[in-house]
C-alpha cells in the first residue's frame, strides 16, 4: 500500500470542516422570535419578561456595546421525533471565533423564569423535549464586546461603556427548533479525539498508521451526501482503533471540570455576576445528564454572587455539592493576585472563602488554586498551611520567559520553612480541551517520569468562562484508555492530590518565592488602584483594632456586618486582573469608587470606636495602631501627648539646602537632589561617592506584548534623567522642586521625619509607554537586598550571576525595601508602591554602589488607553542606619500615621508582646461572634524570638487557632500563665491566638 497519507489527511480535514458540521442537525425549523432591548443596566428575568417585545426577523442587527437585549421564542415541537435524534433550541447570536467568555453571551430561561443553560460559540443549543411541546423561552444576551480583539494591544474605546459607542455590534442570525443526529454527532466525536491524538504521534509510528488507515475506511464508507444514513457505518470503521488499550505505562491524567472565570478583566464585575450564571448553569445541566462528570470552583465570592441573583441556581448547585458533582476548591473568597495583597488581607482570602464553602455546603477546602495569577510569594505556604489547606495548584508559571521550573509535583517551602504539597499541570493550559496535543504536551513535559506518572488538567473554556462542554466529556470517554495517549478520568482535585501524594513519598523541594518571569509591570499598573488597597488594608487594621477595644472596654457593638462587607470588597478588589491593572477602565474607575467609599466608612468606624474609648475630654491624646511603641506611645494604645514629630527647620549652607533633626542630616542641592545624607550614630554617608539620591527617570517602556502587564529588560537601556527644575522653593522645614518633562509635572516636597528623609510626590502623569522611576544610590555593599512580603521579607541577589538571578529584574516589594551590610543598611518605605529593582556596580575608588529603584508609574495603552493618567500622590522615606527591625518599624510608620485625638482617658492594649520582633498584624473580634479576641502576629526579623503575648482584660487562658479559628496543637514551646503564653517562634512564623472573654 503506498504511502497515501497526505492525501488521506486532506480528505479528512474537507469531511471534518466542511461535510460533518452540516449533518450535525437533520432539520431545523426557525422560531417567532421577538426582542427587548433594556434601556440601561441588566435587570432580573422576572422584570424582563414583564416587558413589551417587539416581533423582529431574522438576520437582526442587536447589541448596543455592554449593553442587554432579551429574545423571546415561541413555537410547537413535533408529535414525534425521528430515531437517533435528539431535541434541540439553536442559537446564533452573532457569534464570531471559538473562543467563548470575550463576546457575546447569552442565558437561557424558560418561561416560568428556570434557567436552562448558557449559550456560547461552541455549545449553541438549548437542550429541549418532547415533554415540553410548546417552545417558550427567553434569551438574556449580553452584547459585551470584544475588548481583545486578536490581542493587538492597540488602544481600544470599548472598555468604558461611555466611550464604546452605540452602534449595533451582533447580527442575531438564528433562532431555530432543531433535530440533533446524535449518530452524526457521535461520529464527529470519534474523529476529534483520533485525529488529535493521530497528529501527535511520530510519522513513523505503527500506531499513526492505523488511525490513519481507519480514517481512510471511514472516509470510503461515509457518503458526503448522506452522512446521515451512513454516520453509523463510519463509526463502526473507527470501532477498532478506539477500542485499543492504553499500556498500563502510560501518563495518567486526573481531568477536572473547570470553568476560570475572571472576577473582572475585559468586562465588569457586573458581567462577571452573569458569567457566573452562564457558567454554573451550564454545569449542573451538564451534570444531570452525566452523572460521572465533575467540577470545580475557586471562588467563593462567584458562588455568593449566585446566592444573591441566582437563588435557584445556588439551589442546583448546592445538591450537586451533596452529590459530589460541583466541588468547591481553592479556600479563598477569589483567585487573587499573590504577591501584592498583604499579610492579612491574604489570611483573611481564606478565611472568608473557606468560611463560606464550610457554612454553605460543609466543605472543607483543601487545595489552594490558583492556576491564573503572576508570581507566587514565598509567605504563601505557610498561609496556605495556616488556613488548614493541604496542596497548591497553579499553572501560570509555566509561562517563564527564560527559565523552567525543574518540577511538576514538589513540596514547596515558605520563608518560615514550612512545606506544601504543590503541583503544576505540564498540560500548561487550564482551559484545556482535553485534546490530543494537549494531553501529549502533558505527558512529554511531566518532570517527574520514573517517579510518578499522574498529573492534574483543568478542562473547560476560561478566563471568560465557559466551562466544559459535552464535547469535551465525549472526548474524556473516549481517553479513558486509548493507545497511543495518556490515560483520561474525570475526577475531583482532592482524588488527584491524594494519588499524587500516594505515588511521590519523597517529592524535592523548591525554597523561597516562584517567581513568574513575565507580568512584571503589574507591580507598578493602575496607581491609585494599588493605593486604595494599600490604604483599605491599614484602615481596616485600625478599624478592627479599636473597634474591638471598644467592645472590649467599654462594652459598645462591634461593627462584625459592616466590616465584613468592606473586607469582601477589598478582596474582591485584590483578584489577580484588578489589583494587578490590567482590566479595563471601567473596572479601575468602579474600584477607585468603591475605595473612596469604604475609606469614608472605616475612618468613621475608627473614629467612633475611639470616641468611645477616650470619652469627652480636652486632654491631647495619640492613639497608636502600630505594632510598636512610638513616641512615648505604647504599641495599639492611647496615650497622651501629640503624635510624634514636629517640623525640623530648613537651613542654608554653600550650594544647599540642611535639614537636621539631630538623628539624621540631609542636605539636598538646587537642583532638588539628595547629595548627603548621614546618620548621627555612626556619621556614615549613606549616598554613594559622586552620585546624586532623589533622581528621577523616565524610560521607555514598550513591551514586547501584553501592554498593561509587562515590563521588559530593555527597557533599562532608554532612559533620560529628569535634572530640569521649573523652580525651587523652600519652606520652615522643606525643599519643594517642581520639574516639567514631556506633558507631565512632578512637585518634590523634601522634609524630614524623625528617623529620615520623606519625599512626597505629586505628579500630574500624561506619559504614553513610558516608566517612571526614583532612584537612590547608596553606599553599600551587598549582595543581597530584603523586600518585605507577607508576614516576613524575602532576600533577593544584588548581582545577575545566573539566569534565575537575571531574570529578576523587576521585583515586588511591599511597604520597605532594605540594602544591608554588617552594621549598616539603608531602607526606603513607601505607601502605594510595589515595583523595585535593586543593582550594583563597582565605582573607580572601588567602592560598590548599590542603587535602589522604586517604579513610581507607567503608561499603558492596553486594555485601558488611559491607565494612570492625571493626579497621583507618592510617598517614600528613606532611613539610613537602618537594619531589618527599623525597616518595618518604618513601612508600618509610612502606611499607619498615628491619629491626633482629644478625650478624657488614656487606653491600655489589649494585647502586649514581650520581643521587638514580633508583630502583631491583627487584633478583631471572632468570626463566631463569641466575642473572643483575636490576635495575629508573626516574627518579622527571620531569627528565633521567645515572646510572652498577655492579654490587657479579663480572659481566659489563650487558645492556639488556625486562621479559620479551629482550635490547633500548641507548639511544644508554649507555656500558660494567667491570661498570657510564652512561646519560642521560629523565623518569620506566624501564630494566630484566640482569648476567651472573662
Amino acid at each position: 500500500m503506498h504511502d497515501n497519507r497526505l492525501i488521506v489527511e486532506g480528505r479528512l480535514a474537507r469531511f471534518v470542516q466542511q461535510f460533518l458540521p452540516a449533518a450535525l442537525y437533520r432539520e431545523r425549523r426557525p422560531l417567532a422570535v421577538e426582542a427587548w432591548n433594556v434601556p440601561g443596566e441588566p435587570v432580573p428575568a422576572a422584570e424582563a419578561f414583564q416587558a413589551r417585545y417587539t416581533p423582529i426577523t431574522l438576520p437582526h442587527n442587536w447589541g448596543t456595546p455592554w449593553g442587554t437585549t432579551w429574545f423571546h421564542a415561541t413555537g410547537r415541537v413535533p408529535d414525534e421525533l425521528p430515531e437517533g435524534t435528539r431535541l434541540e433550541i439553536v442559537v446564533d447570536l452573532g457569534f464570531h471565533g471559538r473562543r467563548p467568555g470575550f463576546q457575546v453571551e447569552g442565558l437561557g430561561y424558560r418561561a416560568d423564569g428556570s434557567l436552562i443553560k448558557a449559550v456560547a460559540p461552541l455549545s449553541q443549543y438549548l437542550p429541549w423535549s418532547l415533554a415540553e411541546p410548546v417552545v417558550d423561552v427567553y434569551v438574556e444576551a449580553a452584547a459585551n464586546p470584544d475588548v481583545a480583539g486578536e490581542y493587538t494591544y492597540e488602544p481600544t474605546a470599548l472598555g468604558d461603556r461611555t466611550t464604546a459607542g452605540t452602534d449595533p455590534i451582533y447580527r442575531l442570525r438564528s433562532f431555530d427548533l432543531a433535530l440533533l443526529d446524535v449518530g452524526v454527532w457521535e461520529l464527529a466525536q470519534d474523529v476529534w479525539t483520533l485525529d488529535g491524538l493521530m497528529r501527535e504521534l511520530s510519522v513513523d509510528s505503527s500506531r499513526r498508521w492505523e488511525i490513519l488507515r481507519a480514517f481512510e475506511r471511514m472516509l470510503d464508507v461515509v457518503d458526503p451526501a448522506d452522512v446521515h444514513g451512513t454516520a453509523g457505518l463510519g463509526r463502526d470503521a473507527l470501532v477498532e482503533v478506539l477500542a485499543a488499550p492504553a499500556p498500563a505505562s502510560s501518563h495518567r491524567v486526573v481531568a477536572v471540570g473547570h470553568a476560570h472565570i475572571d472576577s473582572a478583566w475585559l468586562w465588569p464585575v457586573r458581567e462577571t455576576i452573569r458569567k457566573c450564571a452562564r457558567t454554573f448553569a451550564s454545569a449542573v445541566t451538564l451534570m444531570d445528564e452525566n452523572p460521572d462528570y465533575r467540577f470545580a470552583c475557586s471562588s467563593a465570592q462567584q458562588l455568593a454572587w449566585v446566592k444573591r441573583h441566582y437563588p435557584p441556581l445556588f439551589e442546583r448547585i448546592r445538591k450537586k455539592v451533596e452529590s459530589g458533582q460541583f466541588i468547591p476548591v481553592g479556600g479563598m473568597w477569589v483567585e487573587p493576585d499573590i504577591n501584592m495583597p498583604g499579610g492579612e488581607s491574604m489570611a483573611r482570602q481564606f478565611v472568608a472563602g473557606k468560611r463560606f464553602f464550610l457554612e454553605e455546603f460543609g466543605v472543607d477546602t483543601l487545595e489552594a488554586w490558583v492556576p491564573d495569577t503572576f508570581g507566587y510569594s514565598a509567605a504563601m505556604p505557610q498561609i496556605i498551611a495556616a488556613s488548614g489547606t493541604r496542596w497548591f495548584m497553579t499553572q501560570k508559571i509555566s509561562w517563564n520567559q527564560v527559565n523552567e521550573i525543574p518540577h511538576s509535583t514538589f513540596q514547596w517551602e515558605g520563608i518560615d520553612g514550612t512545606r506544601v504539597f504543590t503541583h503544576f499541570p505540564p498540560a500548561d493550559t487550564y482551559v484545556s480541551e482535553l485534546s490530543g496535543a494537549e494531553l501529549a504536551h502533558a505527558a512529554r513535559t511531566f518532570k517527574e517520569k520514573g517517579v510518578a506518572a499522574t498529573s492534574l488538567v483543568p478542562f473547560g473554556w476560561g478566563d471568560g468562562g465557559g466551562g466544559p462542554t459535552r464535547e469535551m466529556l465525549a472526548a474524556a470517554k473516549r481517553l479513558e484508555s486509548l493507545d497511543g495517549s495518556p490515560t483520561v478520568v474525570i475526577d475531583s482535585p482532592r482524588a488527584f492530590f491524594e494519588q499524587a501524594e500516594a505515588e511521590y513519598e519523597n517529592p524535592p523541594v523548591w525554597s523561597g518565592e516562584l517567581y513568574l518571569e513575565l507580568h512584571r509591570g503589574t507591580l507598578t499598573t493602575q496607581h491609585l488602584t494599588k493605593q486604595g488597597n494599600r490604604r483599605g488594608e491599614h484602615l481596616l487594621r485600625e478599624a478592627e483594632l479599636w473597634a474591638a477595644t471598644a467592645a472590649v472596654r467599654e462594652g459598645a457593638a462591634y461593627p462584625y456586618d459592616e466590616l465584613e462587607e468592606i473586607w469582601h470588597t477589598v478582596l474582591l478588589q485584590q483578584f489577580h486582573d484588578i489589583l494587578p491593572g490590567t482590566s479595563i477602565a471601567w473596572v479601575h474607575d468602579e474600584v477607585e469608587q468603591n475605595n473612596a467609599a469604604l475609606q469614608v466608612a472605616l475612618a468613621r468606624i475608627v473614629e467612633e470606636s475611639v470616641r468611645v474609648l477616650v470619652g469627652e475630654g480636652e486632654r491631647t491624646l495619640t492613639a497608636n495602631a502600630r505594632p510598636f511603641a512610638d513616641g512615648g506611645v505604647a504599641a495599639l494604645g492611647i496615650q497622651e501627648g501629640a503624635p510624634e514629630g514636629g517640623p525640623v527647620p530648613l537651613t542654608e549652607e554653600g550650594a544647599g539646602y540642611v535639614l537636621d533633626n539631630g538623628a539624621v542630616r540631609a542636605v539636598i542641592d538646587r537642583s532638588g537632589h539628595l547629595v548627603s545624607l548621614r546618620d548621627a550614630a555612626t556619621g556614615r554617608e549613606a549616598i554613594a561617592p559622586g552620585a546624586v539620591g532623589n533622581l528621577l527617570l523616565l524610560h521607555r517602556d514598550v513591551p514586547n506584548a501584553w501592554d498593561a502587564w509587562d515590563i521588559d529588560e530593555h527597557y533599562r537601556r532608554v532612559a533620560r534623567r529628569i535634572d530640569e527644575v521649573d523652580s525651587l522653593e523652600t519652606q520652615a522645614d522643606a525643599v519643594v522642586v517642581t520639574r516639567r518633562f514631556g506633558a507631565s509635572t512632578i512637585r518634590q516636597t523634601l522634609r524630614l521625619s524623625s528617623s529620615g528623609l520623606e519625599v512626597v510626590n505629586e505628579v500630574d502623569w500624561h506619559e504614553r509607554h513610558a516608566l517612571l522611576k526614583l532612584v537612590f544610590p547608596v553606599d553599600v555593599h551587598a549582595d543581597r537586598f530584603a523586600s518585605e512580603t507577607q508576614f516576613g521579607h524575602v532576600f533577593r541577589p544584588t548581582h545577575t550571576n545566573t539566569s534565575w538571578d537575571a531574570a529578576r529584574f523587576e521585583v515586588c516589594a511591599h511597604r520597605w525595601i532594605h540594602v544591608g551590610e554588617p552594621g549598616y543598611g539603608v531602607a526606603i518605605a513607601n505607601e502605594s508602591t510595589y515595583g523595585h529593582d535593586v543593582v550594583r556596580h563597582t565605582r573607580a575608588d572601588g567602592g560598590t554602589t548599590t542603587t535602589i529603584g522604586l517604579s513610581m508609574l507607567r503608561g499603558p495603552r492596553f486594555p485601558d488607553p488611559d491607565a494612570d493618567q492625571g493626579q497621583h500622590t507618592i510617598t517614600y522615606v528613606v532611613r539610613p542606619a537602618a537594619g531589618i527591625r527599623e525597616a518595618v518599624a518604618e513601612g508600618y510608620r509610612a502606611n499607619l500615621p498615628a491619629r491626633a485625638v482629644r478625650g478624657a482617658r488614656e487606653v491600655e492594649p489589649l494585647v502586649r508582646v514581650s520581643h521587638p520582633a514580633v508583630v502583631v498584624e491583627a487584633v478583631k473580634l471572632a468570626e463566631d461572634r463569641s466575642g473572643d479576641v483575636i490576635v495575629r502576629l508573626y516574627e518579622s526579623e527571620g531569627a528565633k524570638a521567645s515572646t510572652q503575648i498577655r492579654a490587657g482584660f479579663d480572659s481566659g487562658e489563650p487558645r492556639f487557632v488556625d486562621l479559620i479559628e479551629r482550635d490547633v496543637e500548641p507548639p511544644a514551646s508554649a507555656a500558660f500563665d494567667d491570661g498570657a503564653v510564652s512561646v519560642m517562634l521560629r523565623p518569620f512564623q506566624l501564630v494566630t491566638l484566640r482569648f476567651p472573654r472573662g
